[in-house]
């Protein structure tokens, strides 16, 4: 196994994370590619692991911290790692040693660019990014999102590192009298993200006039510490669950229920 940094010949590999042989992730557009190109020279990190046999398995992407959903100073935020797990594509990569890897690559980057050390978020729950196997590397607890929300767990490399903490949301999205209002934020960085805010504005578009689509840019950092928003979906002020992403006829149908209620009324 060797760790690489990310070349042109696997960027649009990258983009689609390692799921190049999936129709779902074609659904995503150009966002993490254009966040790519607007994070180039703000110090974006990415390795690949590679097996054996040259084939990529494994990604792990990180950014200074004032370009996360998080707030801290002098440290560095995973926004990803992900070792590719599914029999088909790529093939099943996981267990072999390869995002133990790709996270000590990325600790030893940051260091030796002065860093006082390394944020990433975790999920409580055991699915992707658990928060259990970044406890298992060192990294300790200093934030949360609710009860089943993401965790914000940390590694300092220095006794003077301050703690970092979640961005809070700050407001809630506005209801418009007469109209179904959808509020798709976006910031780039996550396909599966970019395939809810997909799916959402081609859903609708199928209503005309009944209903009013805002994309709000949240790469803008100004944007997101305004909402405290990262990623995320509304229809009529309710906010939907986007992790995995909903079908396009999940967001449709929920949509359509609520043109309904305008025609009731």
């Amino acid at each position: 196994m060797r760790i690489v940094d990310l070349t042109d010949e696997n960027k649009k590999l990258f983009y689609m994370c390692l799921e190049d042989w999936s129709d779902e992730m074609k659904e995503a557009g150009n966002h993490k590619e254009s966040w790519c190109n607007k994070m180039e020279n703000k110090g974006l990190g990415v390795k690949l692991a590679l097996d054996d046999n040259g084939k990529v398995g494994g990604m792990i992407q990180y950014v200074p911290i004032e370009y996360s959903s998080a707030e801290g100073e002098g440290l560095y935020f995973i926004n990803c790692i992900w070792v590719h797990g599914y029999k088909k594509g790529r093939g099943n990569f996981q267990k072999k040693g390869m995002g133990k890897a790709l996270l000590q690559a990325a600790e030893n980057e940051v260091k030796e660019k002065g860093a006082k050390g390394i944020v990433a978020w975790g999920i409580p729950l055991p699915f992707w990014m658990r928060a259990a196997w970044f406890k298992k590397q060192a990294y300790s607890k200093v934030d949360k999102q609710g009860f089943f929300g993401p965790v914000l767990l940390w590694k300092p490399f220095v006794d003077d590192a301050l703690p970092p903490k979640w961005t809070n949301q700050k407001k809630n999205p506005e209801k418009i009298p007469g109209k179904v209002t959808i509020y798709g934020f976006i910031n780039g960085w996550c396909p599966a993200q970019n395939i809810v805010f997909e799916r959402a504005k081609r859903a609708a578009s199928e209503f005309g006039d009944k209903v009013i689509f805002r994309e709000i840019n949240t790469f803008d950092r100004e944007v997101l510490l305004e909402w405290g928003i990262s990623d995320a979906l509304y229809i009529d002020d309710k906010r939907l669950r986007t992790g995995p992403p909903p079908s396009y006829n999940k967001i449709k149908k929920k949509i359509e229920r609520q043109v309904n209620k305008l025609k009731s009324n």
